[in-house]
C-alpha cells in the first residue's frame, strides 16, 4: 500500500487514500460475490439466516455492522499508511487481534480456549519486538548524534 502511494497514486491526499480504499473494496467484493455464486452459497444462505439462535434481524444487524466495522478498520489502516507507515499500520493492526477474543468472550460469552490465548500471546509478543526495536533504534540514533555533537 504503501509502495503504491509513493509510486502508481504519487499523491497522498485524502482522497487518494478513499479511492485506494474503494477500489480494494470493489474488486474483493466482486471476486467475494462471484465466488458465493459460483459454489452454491447463496441457496443456503436463508437457511443458515432461520438457524441463527438470536433471529433474522440480529443476523441482518450482525452482517451489516460487521462490514461497516471492516469499512472503519480498512480506512483506518490505510490511512495509518499514510500518515505514517506500513509497518506501524501492521502493528497496530496485530495489536488490535488480543482485543477481539477478549471482547468475544465479554459480549457474546464464547469460550477462551487454548488456541485464542496463544493467539493473544503471540500478538503481545509481537507489538512489544515492535516497541522494543524502536527503543533500541531511537537510542542507536541518539548515540549516534551525541558522538557527531563531540
Amino acid at each position: 500500500m504503501q509502495y503504491a502511494f509513493q509510486k502508481a497514486l504519487k499523491q497522498e491526499t485524502f482522497s487518494a487514500v478513499l479511492e485506494m480504499q474503494l477500489c480494494t473494496n470493489l474488486v474483493a467484493t466482486c471476486v467475494t460475490v462471484v465466488g458465493f455464486f459460483i459454489n452454491g452459497g447463496w441457496r443456503v444462505l436463508s437457511n443458515e439466516m432461520l438457524g441463527f439462535e438470536k433471529g433474522k434481524v440480529l443476523y441482518l444487524m450482525t452482517l451489516i455492522w460487521t462490514a461497516i466495522t471492516w469499512q472503519v478498520s480498512f480506512v483506518g489502516s490505510i490511512g495509518l499508511i499514510h500518515m505514517v507507515s506500513s509497518l506501524f499500520a501492521n502493528v497496530i493492526s496485530t495489536l488490535a487481534l488480543p482485543i477481539v477474543p477478549i471482547f468475544a468472550v465479554v459480549f457474546f460469552h464464547d469460550e477462551m480456549d487454548g488456541v485464542k490465548v496463544v493467539a493473544m500471546l503471540i500478538a503481545v509478543w509481537g507489538f512489544l519486538s515492535y516497541i522494543y526495536q524502536h527503543y533500541l533504534d531511537d537510542s542507536r540514533q541518539k548515540k549516534d548524534r551525541r558522538t557527531e555533537l563531540l
